[in-house]
């Protein structure tokens, strides 16, 4: 088992039911899966870029990712219906424990200038979304052989219910919120 999952089932959830004033542990809110996403609208001239894209989102997430494909035609963009754009990919379970315990720990601290991240970032519904500017803070990603520094962004979806239980969850799983 994920240490930040064992964490969390004997440290958290207690800790949660008291704060939130739960009776029952199932209502306890909990992290479903996170999604991680590049858009490269670049990749209409270069595929070669999308390439590169989709291992490297390979290397960060231990998961094959989904090539996304447009929906419609944009004749300014010059984009066909159709055509590769990006590449996503959906953890859950043990991957999405390992990939928060990395996100938090290791990655977010290597960004220049880091300050915390911004609370404002709620959906309404509990979930949090999280822009990254460039994939080298991670430590999989070797400097070196990168062909161009991508944008990332990662959507965290939790069971909560309300912005507050969500922000109270990811706070006590280490997310450096600003103050």
């Amino acid at each position: 088992m994920s240490q930040l999952k064992e964490t969390y089932q004997k440290d958290l959830v207690p800790q949660l039911m008291e704060t939130l004033k739960l009776k029952n542990p199932m209502q306890v809110p909990r992290l479903v899966k996170i999604v991680l996403n590049i858009g490269m609208g670049e990749a209409i001239h270069n595929m070669k870029l999308l390439d590169s894209a989709v291992e490297e989102l390979t290397l960060i997430s231990g998961q094959k990712p989904v090539i996304t494909r447009a929906k419609k035609s944009i004749a300014a963009f010059k984009l066909r219906e159709g055509m590769p754009i990006g590449c996503m990919v959906t953890l859950r379970r043990r991957r999405m424990y390992d990939f928060m315990s990395k996100l938090v720990n290791i990655a977010l601290p290597r960004v220049r200038d880091f300050r915390g991240i911004s609370g404002k970032a709620f959906d309404g519904r509990g979930n949090y979304s999280l822009g990254i500017r460039e994939q080298i803070i991670f430590p999989e990603i070797d400097y070196d052989k990168i062909d161009k520094i991508n944008g990332l962004n990662v959507s965290i979806v939790t069971s909560a219910k309300t912005d507050e239980e969500g922000k109270e969850l990811l706070k006590l799983m280490g997310m450096p919120f600003k103050n």
